[in-house]
C-alpha cells in the first residue's frame, strides 16, 4: 500500500511499472487523496494509523511533512542504494527517507513587462525590494514550499533576520494562495514576478507564456537556489516490509528520476549521471542551497505562531 502525495498521472505508471518488472508477484495499491487535502491528509492519516499501520511505503512531495513523520518515529530506519555523489542534505540523517527528483523555488518574471533581462530580479530578498511595490507576488510561507523555503531560510540567516525579512515582504509584495497562482498571476501580467516552483514555472513558460525563468541567489554571498525532493520512506512496523523495501529501492533509481525529468512537471534530477537533463534547468551550472530540512522542522508550531502574527497565515 502506497500512499502517494505525487499526483496520480505522474506516480501511478512508475508503481504500475514496478509492478510488471516483479512479474505482477508484488502488487501495489496507491492511494492518492485529493487535491484540496493532498500532503497534509496523507500525513495526517498515516499519524492516525500508527498503532496498526496501512501504509506501507509513503512517496512524498513536501519534504517538511516527511520530517515530521520522521520526528514521530514513525518511519523505517534504512540504507539507501543511491549514487555514491547523492548530495548529503536530501538523505535523512537516521536513512529513514531518501530525497530524488526534486523541484527548484525560482523567480518567474514576465517578460512584457520586464522586458530588459538585466533589470530582472535575481534574490528572494528582492520580494522586499520597494521598487517593486505591488508588482511582486509570493504564496503565503505558512503552507507547502513556501513554508519550507523560509523554514530553511531561518536556519541559514537566523531566526530574526528572516522573521524580518517576511514583514518587509508582507508589505511589499502581493501574498496569493499557492505557488500555481503566482505563476498564473505572473503569465497574466497581473504582477511583473513572483517565487514560485519549477513545475508551476515551467507550465507557463510551456504554454507560450511571455514568461522567464529565474534561478535565484546565485552569488557567492547569497545561499543559492533552493531544491524541494520527493521523498520516499517505509513506515516502521509496514505490514510488507520487504515489498515495501523493493520498491523503495526501485523509486530512487536513475531511471525514475529520468522519467520525471521527461514528464510534464520537469523534475530535476539528484543523480549526477542523469541521461535527461530536465527542460527547466539553465544552460549554465546552477548553485544550489545547502539544506537542513531537518532542523528546519524544529520549533514549527511557534514559528508557524509568529508568522501568523505577522499576517501571513490567513
Amino acid at each position: 500500500m502506497v500512499y502517494s502525495a505525487l499526483d496520480e498521472e505522474f506516480a501511478a505508471p512508475i508503481l504500475d511499472a514496478f509492478e510488471r518488472s516483479t512479474d505482477h508477484e508484488t502488487s501495489v495499491i496507491g492511494k492518492f487523496d485529493v487535491e484540496s487535502t493532498k500532503t497534509v491528509g496523507l500525513v495526517n492519516r498515516i499519524i492516525a494509523e500508527k498503532d496498526a499501520p496501512v501504509c506501507d511505503l509513503f512517496w512524498n512531495n513536501e519534504i517538511m511533512h516527511t520530517v515530521r513523520l520522521q520526528k514521530l518515529g514513525l518511519l523505517e530506519k534504512r540504507s539507501w542504494n543511491v549514487d555514491p555523489g547523492w548530495p548529503t542534505d536530501m538523505i535523512a540523517s537516521d536513512g529513514s527517507w531518501c530525497g530524488f527528483a526534486a523541484r527548484a523555488r525560482v523567480l518567474l518574471v514576465n517578460t512584457d513587462r520586464i522586458q530588459d533581462a538585466t533589470e530582472y530580479p535575481d534574490s528572494v530578498a528582492d520580494l522586499a525590494d520597494e521598487k517593486w511595490q505591488g508588482q511582486c507576488a509570493m504564496a503565503r510561507p505558512l503552507f507547502g514550499t513556501t513554508a519550507t523555503h523560509f523554514a530553511v531560510l531561518r536556519e541559514i540567516q537566523g531566526r530574526e533576520a528572516t522573521l524580518k525579512l517576511l514583514s518587509q515582504i508582507r508589505d511589499n509584495a502581493v501574498i496569493l494562495s499557492g505557488n500555481k497562482q503566482v505563476a498564473q498571476a505572473v503569465s497574466a501580467g497581473t504582477v511583473a514576478w513572483g517565487l514560485t516552483d519549477t513545475d508551476d514555472a515551467v507550465i507557463e513558460r510551456d504554454l507560450g507564456r511571455s514568461v522567464a525563468i529565474v534561478y535565484p541567489d546565485q552569488s557567492s554571498d547569497q545561499p543559492g537556489t533552493l531544491r524541494i525532493p520527493n521523498t520516499i520512506a517505509v513506515l516502521k512496523n509496514a505490514p510488507h516490509s520487504v515489498a515495501a523495501g523493493l520498491l523503495a529501492d526501485y523509486l530512487v533509481r536513475p531511471e525514475t528520476e529520468d522519467r520525471l525529468a521527461m514528464g510534464d512537471s520537469s523534475q530535476l534530477p539528484l543523480f549526477r549521471g542523469s541521461k535527461f537533463p530536465p527542460r527547466v534547468l539553465p544552460e549554465t551550472p546552477v548553485r544550489w542551497m545547502q539544506a537542513n530540512f531537518e532542523n528546519a522542522a524544529n520549533d514549527w508550531e511557534a514559528w508557524a505562531s509568529e508568522l501568523n502574527e505577522l499576517g501571513l497565515g490567513k
